[in-house]
C-alpha cells in the first residue's frame, strides 16, 4: 500500500494501534499471576519459575536497544509486521514446550519480539502534530490495558486449559493483529540515512543530548522496577497464607489496576500544558501512598485492593507524563529517543523484578515493599532536582530577556 504524510490519525487508526500495542505488550506479563502453576507442572522450584518473568523484561529492554531504532531507518508498518511475526512463532514454541531451558529462551525472545508496542508509540507520534500527549496518552492506555488485562487473561486460561493454552491463543491473536496494522496507515518521509551501526550509535546520542531525556528515563526506570517487584512477587504472597488463592483469583487483581487506564491520559494532557514536574510529583506521591498503606495493614485485602489501584495509576501516569516529555524533545528522532528511554525503563522494570524476588527469598513480603519504598524515594528526589534546575533555568532565562530588553 502506499505510503502517504499526513499530520492525523483517525478514530479507527487509533483503535488498531492502541489494540494490537496492547496484545504485542501482554505477551510480557502472562507469566505473573501463573509462576506457581509454571513451577509445578515441569517440577522446579517457584524461584527458578520467577526468573521467566525477568528474563521476558530484560528480553523486552533488549528488543528496545537493538530493534525499535530501525523503526527510524525503515518503513516502521514493516517492521512491526516482522516482529510480530517472530513474536508469534515464539508464542507458540512456548505453548508446545514444557523444557525450563527452553522456556528460559523463549522468554527472552517473547519480550524482545514484543517490543513491536514500542514501534507503535513512536509512530504515531511522528504521524500527529496536535494533541500529541492526549493521543500517546490514548494508545498507551491500549498498553496499559494489555498489561492489565494479560494477568487476568493468563489466570483465567490457567485454570480453565492449562498455562501452555495462554501462549497458543496469544499466539492467533498476535496473528489478527498483525493482519489489522497492515492497514493504509501513514507514514513520515524522514528516514536515517546511515547504516545499523551508525543508528545504535545515534540513539546513544539522544541520551547525551537531552539532559530531559535521561531523568525521564532514569525516574521512568526506577519507577517500573517498582511496579514490576509488586507484581512478580504478589502472586507468592497471595499464594500463601493468609490469602491462599489460585491463579485465576490472582489474576483478577489485574483489574482491580484497571482503574488507572481511565485516568492515564488525564496525565497526559496535564504533561501537554507543561506541568510536568508537578504531575510526577503526584504520581510518585500515589506509588509512595499505596507503598506505606501495605505496610501498615499487610494483611487487610481492602488495603491491597487500594494499593493495587493507587499503584498502577501512579506508575503508569508517571510513563505517560514522561513520554508526553520525551517526544516533544525532536520528532525526527523519536524512535531513537524511544529506544534509550524504553530501554533504560525496562531494563530498571528487569532489575525490579529480580530485585523482588531476591528481596522475596530473604524477607518476604517486607522486604519487597522495603524495596519499592526505596526505589520511589529515589525517584521522587531527582523530580525534585530537577525541577529545583528548571526553576534556576528559567530564572536566568528570564534575567537574559531582561537585560536584552534594557539594552535595545
Amino acid at each position: 500500500m502506499a505510503i502517504h504524510t499526513t499530520n492525523t490519525l483517525t478514530k479507527v487508526q487509533i483503535i488498531i494501534m492502541s489494540v494490537t500495542a496492547g496484545i504485542c505488550v501482554a505477551n510480557v506479563y502472562y507469566i505473573q499471576p501463573i509462576l506457581n502453576t509454571v513451577a509445578a507442572s515441569i517440577h522446579i522450584p517457584g524461584h527458578s519459575a520467577g526468573i521467566l518473568a525477568v528474563l521476558a523484561q530484560a528480553g523486552y529492554g533488549l528488543g528496545l536497544f537493538f530493534l525499535t531504532p530501525i523503526g527510524d531507518k525503515v518503513d516502521r508498518k514493516k517492521l512491526i509486521l516482522w516482529l510480530q511475526v517472530l513474536l508469534a512463532a515464539s508464542l507458540l514454541v512456548t505453548g508446545l514446550s514444557k523444557n525450563i531451558y527452553v522456556l528460559y529462551l523463549c522468554s527472552v525472545l517473547i519480550g524482545t519480539f514484543a517490543v513491536a508496542a514500542q514501534v507503535i508509540l513512536p509512530m504515531a507520534a511522528s504521524i500527529v502534530t496536535t494533541d500529541r500527549g492526549k493521543i500517546v496518552g490514548l494508545i498507551f492506555t491500549g498498553i496499559l490495558a494489555g498489561v492489565l488485562a494479560a494477568r487476568v487473561f493468563s489466570g483465567f486460561i490457567t485454570d480453565l486449559l492449562g498455562w501452555h493454552y495462554v501462549y497458543l491463543i496469544s499466539a492467533g491473536m498476535v496473528t489478527i493483529s498483525a493482519i489489522l496494522m497492515q492497514a493504509d496507515f501513514p507514514s513520515t518521509t524522514d528516514r536515517f540515512r546511515g547504516n545499523y551501526f551508525e543508528l545504535l550509535h545515534s540513539a546513544v546520542y539522544q541520551f547525551k543530548r537531552f539532559s530531559k531525556l535521561r531523568t525521564s528515563a532514569i525516574i521512568g526506570g526506577l519507577m517500573f522496577g517498582t511496579l514490576s517487584s509488586f507484581w512478580t512477587t504478589l502472586t507468592f504472597h497471595l499464594s500463601g497464607a493468609p490469602f491462599n488463592y489460585k491463579a485465576t483469583t490472582i489474576g483478577l487483581f489485574g483489574i482491580l489496576a484497571a482503574a488507572s487506564a481511565l485516568l492515564v491520559p488525564a496525565f497526559g494532557k496535564l504533561a501537554d500544558k507543561g506541568n510536568v514536574n508537578r504531575s510526577l510529583v503526584i504520581t510518585i506521591s500515589m506509588v509512595l501512598l499505596s507503598i506505606v498503606i501495605q505496610f501498615i495493614f499487610p494483611s487487610s485485602l481492602p488495603v491491597l485492593c487500594l494499593s493495587v489501584i493507587l499503584l498502577d495509576i501512579g506508575v503508569q501516569a508517571t510513563q505517560v507524563t514522561n513520554i508526553a516529555v520525551i517526544y516533544g524533545l525532536d520528532a525526527t528522532a523519536n524512535s531513537r529517543i524511544n529506544t534509550m528511554y524504553m530501554t533504560i525503563y525496562f531494563l530498571g522494570g528487569a532489575g525490579g523484578a529480580y530485585a523482588g524476588v531476591l528481596s522475596w527469598n530473604h524477607f518476604q513480603w517486607n522486604g519487597v515493599l522495603g524495596q519499592m519504598l526505596l526505589l520511589s524515594l529515589i525517584a521522587m528526589a531527582i523530580v525534585f532536582l530537577r525541577r529545583n534546575k528548571d526553576k534556576k533555568q528559567e530564572a536566568l532565562d528570564g534575567r537574559e530577556l531582561h537585560n536584552e530588553l534594557a539594552h535595545n
